[in-house]
């Protein structure tokens, strides 16, 4: 009966050494890439139907896509992930494609970019959505100045949308007059004359005194977001530009005929007990 019983507190023993052992690791031998920039195949042409339309493949079914382009000034206009796609440019110019393709193992870019040339303009590519009209008022441009009946508000970091961290806080000015004084904060005016131009005549915190500068804007109105470029920010009211790193890259909360809101995300609050959030400013078209 010892013996047995010997042979038993053995067994338990080695058994839980060998599960004590810290595991192998298994990693994965990744494949070294072959791939050379030179090998890398993509094609870029107009669409021989419509001239505004570019139409772009990737050549090699064995990589996975990722394409960048830009305009004649290097100004990023956006970016596309399919294989195959359809690139829509409304207005005059030349525009130039960036391919990546990423094999296993790695990533590899194109050797060369490729570029195309659009002669002619036309608006009915972008402006099928109302909400460009609504923005911009097409070609003759649209202009916009706080409203100061409620001109700013908080949000969460997912309003409006119906999930998450969706709160947010319209204050009205009567009853919160300490959110800004009540002047004239400037004006922004979008239009589509051409190009996707920006304009923002931004007034002091202190002063009176006004700056203009003069840029481009994209519009992903699918996603609600909206960039501004080469040196326009968001026209803003108050004392609340040291609480977001990025004044250019926005969050489009509303937008109408007679109402925008844009926001941008508050990431370096000067209250600690601020969290991230989006700072909202409402704006009325200018009369």
């Amino acid at each position: 009966m010892k013996r047995i019983l010997y042979i038993l507190i053995a067994a338990v023993t080695i058994g839980s050494l060998l599960f004590s052992c810290e595991p192998v690791e298994d990693r994965e031998n990744f494949e070294a890439v072959t791939l050379t920039p030179a090998d890398v195949k993509f094609s870029v042409a107009p669409n021989p139907e419509n001239g505004n339309e570019i139409l772009i493949k990737n050549e090699d079914p064995d990589v996975i896509a990722y394409w960048r382009y830009v305009d004649a000034a290097g100004t990023e206009l956006g970016h596309s992930n399919k294989s195959s796609d359809k690139i829509i440019f409304p207005f005059p110019g030349t525009y130039t494609f960036y391919f990546t393709a990423f094999a296993r193992g790695g990533s590899v870019q194109a050797a060369t970019s490729k570029s195309v040339t659009v002669t002619t303009t036309d608006l009915s590519s972008i402006t099928t959505d109302p909400k460009w009209a609504m923005l911009t008022n097409g070609a003759t441009g649209k202009t916009w100045v706080l409203d100061m009946a409620s001109p700013i508000g908080w949000g969460g970091l997912d309003f409006p949308g119906k999930t998450g961290d969706n709160w947010n806080w319209y204050p009205d000015y009567a009853s919160n007059t300490w959110v800004m004084p009540n002047k004239d904060w400037g004006e922004m005016t979008f239009n589509l004359d051409a190009g996707y131009n920006v304009s923002v005549k931004q007034t002091a915190q202190a002063t009176t005194s006004q700056t203009t500068k003069t840029g481009l804007f994209s519009f992903d109105i699918a996603n609600n977001k909206m960039t501004l470029s080469n040196g326009p920010e968001l026209l803003y009211g108050g004392d609340y530009y040291p609480d977001a790193s990025s004044w250019t890259s926005i969050k489009v909360v509303e937008l109408t005929e007679t109402s925008l809101r844009l926001s941008v995300l508050r990431d370096q609050a000067r209250n600690p007990n601020d969290g991230k959030a989006q700072i909202i400013f409402h704006y009325k078209p200018k009369p």
